[in-house]
Parts: structure tokens; sequence; C-alpha cells
């Protein structure tokens, strides 16, 4: 349980707790005006007193059930303090203003009807007056009540208005963010990477040296793919991450040996799974394999990389082994993103990633990942 909803719980429950609470005493205050007149009360009125009582006890639900029990009592005049509790539980009810209105003024008439049977008509004035306040008081509280009620479920709405409206700005923030990131990548990057291209294809024609050839075609090559995947990372960030149309397929396990391949580094690549996992796991794998091979051609020149993948039934293990370099490592940029981004790419699917350094000079990247079956 969340710890938004066990404040909500622990608010309904203080909140039914003073309900049943204030039920109680309103009705205990009924029964004291009941038990200090009984003696005086013949069977019928104290019939009528507990008839009276008991309705207190409904009228959260029924009020207008409470406020008709309560109503003969007051009649005899055998019960005075539940009439007003009844009036004020229909008012706080009650939206429409007739029916209160009417309720007023029949508890208004039967508050009066015992004293009407007076044969001396000087407390007439003050009776009028009293049976005014005893039937307006509660309707005016019971209004109150209900107001303020109305009102603190209008501010709540204006609040999560609010919130909803807060929530949308900042979407809107993320989506102006994609828009410039995605403009900056395509400005600086692909400008970038489309010069290393056409440099390359350059020398690929102009040289006579076929070592040098081939190294300028897997350059032209990487920089045209790299380009490709440019593109779609562009798109998505416009799209906010929706496919968009034209997308090209994403790489799978088949792929890996042109990966290696592309790579130009002394790699062997073991494995004895081809397509049968699931896309989300080939994805990991060939990107894990892809940002093994990409650190050891930056941090390990000419070192010699291993490459298994590797599955049981329950798990893939993806492992890439560079041997200690050889040649001097060329000082480019590195903030250690491509393995935070393995990292969270394999705790998203429930594996685990361990990239340790070892004492000859060497580095092992390695990741479990759970085997899931293939979407169909």
């Amino acid at each position: 349980m969340t710890t938004d909803a066990r404040d909500r719980l622990r608010a309904f429950t203080r909140t039914r707790w003073f309900a049943v609470v204030t039920d109680l005493a309103l009705a205990a205050a009924a029964v004291i005006d009941v038990v200090v007149l009984l003696p005086a009360w013949t069977p019928f009125e104290s019939t009528l007193a507990a008839i009276a009582v008991a309705g207190l006890l409904v009228r959260r639900r029924l009020p207008w059930v409470a406020f008709a029990l309560v109503l003969p009592g007051l009649v005899v005049d055998a019960m005075t303090i539940a009439a007003p509790i009844a009036l004020y539980s229909v008012a706080v009810r009650e939206r429409r203003l007739p029916p209160v209105i009417v309720a007023g003024a029949v508890t208004f008439v039967c508050f009066l009807l015992p004293d009407w049977q007076l044969p001396e008509l000087d407390y007439l004035a003050p009776s009028l007056l009293y049976a005014l306040l005893y039937a307006a008081t509660p309707i005016a509280l019971g209004a109150l009540v209900r107001t303020r009620s109305e009102l603190s479920e209008r501010v709540g709405e204006l609040s999560a208005a609010r919130e909803g409206e807060r929530r949308r700005d900042e979407q809107d923030v993320l989506r102006r963010e994609r828009a410039r990131l995605s403009r900056e990548m395509h400005d600086v990057v692909s400008h970038q990477v489309s010069l290393i291209a056409v440099q390359a294809g350059a020398l690929q024609v102009s040289s006579a040296d076929p070592d040098a050839r081939r190294g300028a075609g897997i350059i032209r090559s990487l920089s045209v793919r790299t380009l490709d995947e440019l593109r779609q990372m562009v798109g998505v960030l416009r799209a906010e991450g929706a496919p968009t149309p034209g997308d090209k397929p994403q790489p799978t396990l088949d792929d890996l040996p042109r990966l290696l391949s592309d790579s130009d580094l002394p790699a062997d690549l073991v494995t004895d799974v081809r397509g049968e996992l699931a896309p989300p796991l080939q994805r990991a794998v060939y990107r894990t394999v892809q940002e093994g091979l990409t650190n050891a051609r930056k941090h390990a020149p000419g070192a010699r990389v291993r490459v298994s993948v590797r599955t049981t039934t329950t798990a893939v293990d993806v492992v890439v082994h560079n041997d200690a370099p050889i040649a001097e490592a060329l000082p480019l940029p590195s903030g250690g993103a491509g393995l935070r981004g393995l990292r969270e790419r394999a705790e998203l699917l429930g594996g685990r990633l361990d990239a340790t350094g070892e004492p000859d000079g060497g580095f092992r990247l390695a990741v479990t990942l759970p085997r899931r079956e293939p979407e169909r």
C-alpha cells in the first residue's frame, strides 16, 4: 500500500470514528432528555420517545426517515432534543431548498401544537418566537455545514485541476527539451558524422593501399549506420517515444557477426542462440556487445576481444572480455554513460550488469538477463 493510500485510509478511519462517536453522543443526549421526563409520561409518550431516539441512529444514511420518526414525539411534547438534530441532518444532506423549508415548517407547527392547547394565549408570542428559532436554527446550521462541505469539494477539485495543469506544463517543458535535444543532435552530431563519411568515402576512392581502402570502407559504413540510428533517435525524441513510420528493424542476434566484422577488432564470437529469444532480450544482447566492442576499441587498442552469448533454461549470459591493450589508447571523450545505460536496460529487464577491470589490464563486461518467451 502506498503512502498516499495509507493517509487516505487513516483519514477515512478518523472521520468514521468521529461520526460514530458524534451519533452516540447525540443519542445519549436524547436519552437523557427522555429519562428526565419519563416519570411524567404515559406509556404511549414513552414509546414515541424511544422511537425518536432510535431514529437518530439512522440520521446519516436516512435523514428523512429519522425526521419522520422524531415528529410524533415532538407533537405530544415527549421529545425536544431529537427533533432539531433530525432537522439539522435533513438540512445538511438535502440540496433542494423547498423540501428543507417544508421540513422546517412542519417542525414549527409540531412544536406549537402542545402550546395551542393552553386556555390562555399569553404565551403565544414567545411560543411563536421560540418555535421559529427551534425550526430555523438547525436549518441555518445545516445549510452552513453543507455549504462548507461543497466549498471544500470545489477547492479539492481546483487543487486537482491545478495539479493536472502543473503536470501538463511539465510535459510541455519535456517536449520542448526533447525538441531542443533533437535539433542539437541533428545539427551537431549528424554534421560531424556526415563529414567523416564523406572523407572516408574520398579516402576509399583515392587511396592505393588496400588496407587503407578497407579501413576507409569500414569507417564510411559505420558512419552511415550511425546516421541512420541518429535519425531514428531524433524521430523518437520528436514523437515522445512513439515509433515513427519508416524506421528500420531493430537489431537482433543475427546481426552480431556483422557487428563484430565492422568493429575492425580481432574478435571471436561464441554463441549457442540465434533468434528464439524475445525481441527486447535480443536488442539488449546486441547493445551490450556493441558497447563492449566500443569500449575495447577506445580503451584497449589492438587487444583481442572474446564475445560469449550463452543461454540456460532461465537466463541469458552475455560476456564481452578484452585483453590488455597493446597500443596506447587514444584520448577520446568518455563519460561512462554507455555502461549506465546498459545497467538501466538490464535492470528494466530484471537482470544485472557487472563491469570489472582485471589486474593484467583486461576488462570484462558481463550481463545476465532472465529469459522470456519470444513475443508472438
